[in-house]
């Protein structure tokens, strides 16, 4: 296929402008040439989640990596890989940052503490640029912090919701309230990235926009409370299902049938399909959820995955080049082909492919209308918080959330997620 964009990203002749800005933490200028061994070749280290290294689904990375390779001759070099989810990434590369892969995976969540770390490079001129031009201006703040890129985004990181077309119809789907009159709905309020979409909904927020830092938490007063005390009666409902953290109770629930819509992500399509039969697969955005008489909109966290590239790397060129190649219309087509990773790059959003997938489509829906941005600040003290706060709703180790509790849990919740900021 025929590269649309970026041919001078692709072109080994032009590489120079694209490092003008581009920031290295090893003190140097970011403008570093690879080392073009005589001999033997260079060895440039690439992270990723096992999924995209598993020959069995398409092994995306390292051909996208072999065709980088390929289409560079002159650079000589070699792959080594790594595994790791993207959601594991700060954790992999920050524990030793001169060790850790050259080029890797992310999620955007996770900028602020790989800047503060000297994990990751700044980057300048043709690689920025195709940043905020191929992206939505939404999207490129998800790589940006203080004015500045420092990754290439190749999906939207967000959630919807699956459910069975058996049960539910198209107008059902919009509101939660009429979906538990007709059939079973689970939802993991103890995993902090999904319970924040019902606070959201509610007018709730995390640090303003999700850029003031100073603004901190607000759940506070009426606002959260009146959330909570939904959540206590969503509890009650018999067609309610608390899943787990990591969504396993949930997709086992739509197989034997115990669970009618379960809300997860892109990358658990296939096993959707698998529980309940492709023809019967409904996909959707998100409902809205009634509070006080007034449907509120249910606001997902949106970010991105991006690619990386480590200041520590010796063959800057190199690994700059390698992101955007990974981060091309080109590779995302090719993501979305092997393993439904729904791309970012505005001239694929008109591509028959993937325009007529419903997840990809219901992803579109959530980034545009049903969606807070998610913070790239520094937000352990809210993950933190935020699993025994959800379980409390079911279990309750230090007491259950209850009508009769729910505003005085609320603030303390409040309270503990900005004294995490102190």
């Amino acid at each position: 296929m025929k590269k649309k964009v970026l041919a001078s990203l692709l072109c080994a002749s032009m590489v120079a402008t694209m490092f003008a800005g581009c920031g290295s933490g090893n003190g140097g200028n970011g403008t570093e040439k690879a080392d073009k061994k005589d001999g033997g070749k260079e060895t440039i280290t690439v992270m990723g989640p096992a999924e995209d290294l598993d020959d069995a689904q398409g092994a995306w990375l390292k051909t996208e990596c072999e065709a980088f390779a390929k289409a560079n001759p002159d650079f000589n070099i070699e792959f080594k890989y790594v595994t790791s989810s993207e959601s594991d990434a700060k954790d992999v590369v920050t524990k030793d940052p001169k060790a850790a892969a050259d080029v890797y995976m992310f999620a955007n969540d996770q900028l602020e503490p790989l800047i503060k770390a000297n994990a990751i490079a700044k980057l300048g001129g043709d690689t920025a640029e195709y940043v905020k031009s191929s992206n939505s201006e939404a999207m490129a703040a998800t790589v940006t912090y203080d004015g500045d890129i420092y990754a290439v985004p190749y999906t939207s990181n967000t959630w919807f919701m699956y459910y069975d077309k058996r049960v539910f119809s198209e107008d059902d789907v919009k509101s939660l309230d009429t979906m538990l009159t007709k059939g079973k709905v689970s939802f993991p309020f103890d995993n902090g990235w999904y319970l924040n979409a019902f606070y959201a909904a509610n007018g709730c927020t995390i640090f303003g926009d999700g850029t003031d830092k100073a603004a901190g938490y607000d759940f506070s007063g009426d606002k959260g409370t009146a959330v909570t005390n939904y959540i206590v009666d969503l509890f009650a409902n018999p067609n309610f299902v608390m899943d787990n953290n990591e969504g396993s109770l949930g997709l086992a629930g739509l197989k034997d049938g115990s669970i009618n819509a379960y809300f997860n992500g892109n990358w658990n399509y296939d096993k959707v399909k698998e529980a309940l039969g492709e023809e019967n697969v409904g996909v959707a955005a998100l409902p809205t959820i009634n509070i006080g008489g007034k449907d509120c909109q249910l606001k997902a966290f949106l970010g991105s995955k991006a690619i990386g590239v480590n200041p520590n790397c010796k063959n800057q060129e190199v690994a700059v080049k390698l992101a955007a190649f990974l981060g091309s219309e080109d590779a995302q087509l090719a993501h979305f082909k092997l393993r439904g990773q729904a791309p970012v790059n505005k001239d694929l959003a008109t591509n028959e492919e993937v325009a007529a997938d419903p997840v990809a489509a219901a992803m579109a829906k959530v980034s545009s209308d049903c969606s807070v941005a998610q913070p790239i600040i520094d937000m352990s003290g809210y993950w933190d918080a935020a699993t025994p706060f959800g379980d409390a709703f079911q279990n309750g180790a230090e007491g259950q959330i209850t009508k009769d509790n729910a505003a005085q849990k609320t603030e303390d919740f409040n309270t503990q997620l900005n004294d995490s900021l102190k």
